[in-house]
């Protein structure tokens, strides 16, 4: 698994050692690669996603036999599980996927149990990187500008971008990859994010703990990761990362 998988990993099992016997969902869960490690390591994890038309996924999670089990489709906007089913939530890299954040975070409160916990990974609009293609501020222009197009095929034409086997000229790379990101994510400012999460939830930054964890996984103790527990660290910690990769966002569902 890629290493913020293996955070949110981390982070359930956490949550287990805090809450035994906890059930979990992986929100969007892709292939199930979560899926797969979380139910190894002796976790109470399902996942449910939507197979949206931008991947393979489908056919892939067929091919770990646990859709249809342990995996669930979804449709219609709606998870297919009773109310108040979980006690954690998690969803990585899934949020700017979604046409309407309001509806999906509704159908998210709806499956947690009281004072559950939502963990949600995924960019804001101002991000520098267009992770998905992996070219610098693609998302930020218009959709329909000429200038986008140039600037996304002169950057990879100087070796930026990522999937560079997806298409067999750098100029039809471009083109699709722009419709890619144009026709699958739904970009977001901060205040959006934070407003539509304040109806259901109450959160805090996860960012300090994504860092701490990914020092932790390259070796470096100390002293970056000492550097966190310091006054302000944190926040100014949080912001540089948002911009340059994207939010940890840790929320409880709110009382009612």
């Amino acid at each position: 698994m890629d290493v913020t998988n293996r955070f949110v990993l981390d982070f359930a099992r956490s949550f287990e050692r805090r809450h035994p016997a906890a059930a979990m969902l992986d929100f969007g869960c892709g292939a199930g690669a979560l899926v797969q490690a979380a139910r190894a390591a002796g976790l109470d994890m399902v996942g449910a996603d939507v197979f949206y038309g931008g991947s393979q996924d489908r056919i892939r999670a067929e091919q770990t036999g646990l859709l249809g089990s342990a995996i669930l489709e979804s449709r219609g906007g709606c998870l297919p599980f009773p109310g108040a089913s979980f006690d954690l939530v998690t969803n990585n890299q899934v949020l700017e996927h979604v046409p309407d954040l309001g509806a999906t975070l509704g159908e998210l409160d709806r499956v947690l149990k009281p004072g559950g916990t939502l963990l949600s990974i995924f960019p804001a609009r101002d991000v520098l990187r267009e992770g998905h293609i992996g070219i610098p501020l693609a998302h930020r222009f218009r959709k329909d500008s000429r200038g986008r197009f140039l600037y996304t095929w002169a950057l990879r034409c100087l070796g930026l971008g990522t999937w560079k086997e997806q298409a067999p000229t750098r100029r039809q790379w471009a083109a699709d990859k722009l419709r890619w990101i144009d026709t699958y994510t739904f970009y977001r400012s901060r205040r959006e994010i934070r407003r539509a999460f304040d109806v259901y939830f109450r959160s805090e930054p996860g960012e300090p703990d994504y860092i701490r964890y990914r020092l932790r996984d390259v070796g470096w103790r100390w002293p970056l990761a000492r550097l966190l527990d310091l006054p302000l660290v944190p926040a100014a910690a949080s912001a540089v990362f948002r911009k340059l990769a994207f939010l940890v966002m840790v929320s409880r569902k709110a009382p009612r």
